[in-house]
């Protein structure tokens, strides 16, 4: 598979963000970089995330920073779902199958490829939650119900916030109703 790359702009605030998804052995790799800024100062956090080939979270990495804070994080998962980071065991987030990054749209990707819902279809997880601007790892229950080929609603929270995601065929979302927009998704020539 050819490397499939997205662009992305904030809607609710200065910011862009690139991603890029890839084959890599039997599994997948998903990276990005996210600048914006938050509470007046610039962030600038570059991701790195491998999958197995059932899509399930395997690691991670966040670096860059966030104002005059270096950001250094490195996220595993192993095969029993038992999660760490920076090498400290977080027990909360235990049995969870994906990351997700609050900071950035591209970590809807993993369950939509790894439920692979048809339309109609909707599915309960629940999801490692890295909470942005404090990175600690939180469980966060989310439910992804497919409407149509490219459209699910999201709901996190027991539906405390609720989104309708519009999604291309690769399962990046181009549309997250106000916080992100895809400005330019092609496919790797």
């Amino acid at each position: 598979m050819t490397p499939e790359t997205i662009f992305w702009r904030r809607v609710d605030g200065p910011g862009h963000e690139a991603g890029r998804l890839l084959s890599h052995g039997s599994g997948w790799r998903l990276a990005g970089t996210a600048v914006f800024s938050h509470d007046g100062d610039g962030c600038s956090l570059e991701y790195l995330i491998e999958c197995d080939a059932a899509w399930r979270t395997a690691a991670a990495r966040v670096s860059g920073w966030v104002g005059s804070r270096p950001v250094d994080l490195r996220v595993v998962a192993d095969p029993a779902l038992r999660w760490r980071l920076n090498s400290a065991e977080c027990h909360v987030v235990e049995g969870c199958r994906d990351i997700d990054l609050s900071f950035s749209p591209s970590t809807n990707l993993l369950p939509i490829r790894r439920l692979n819902l048809r339309p109609g279809e909707a599915a309960e997880i629940r999801a490692a939650w890295l909470r942005f601007p404090e990175f600690v790892l939180e469980p966060l229950d989310q439910v992804y119900s497919r409407i149509d080929l490219t459209t699910y609603r999201y709901e996190s929270g027991r539906g405390a916030f609720q989104a309708l995601l519009r999604t291309n065929a690769i399962g990046f979302v181009t549309s997250y109703p106000g916080l992100w927009e895809a400005v330019e998704a092609k496919q790797a020539q």
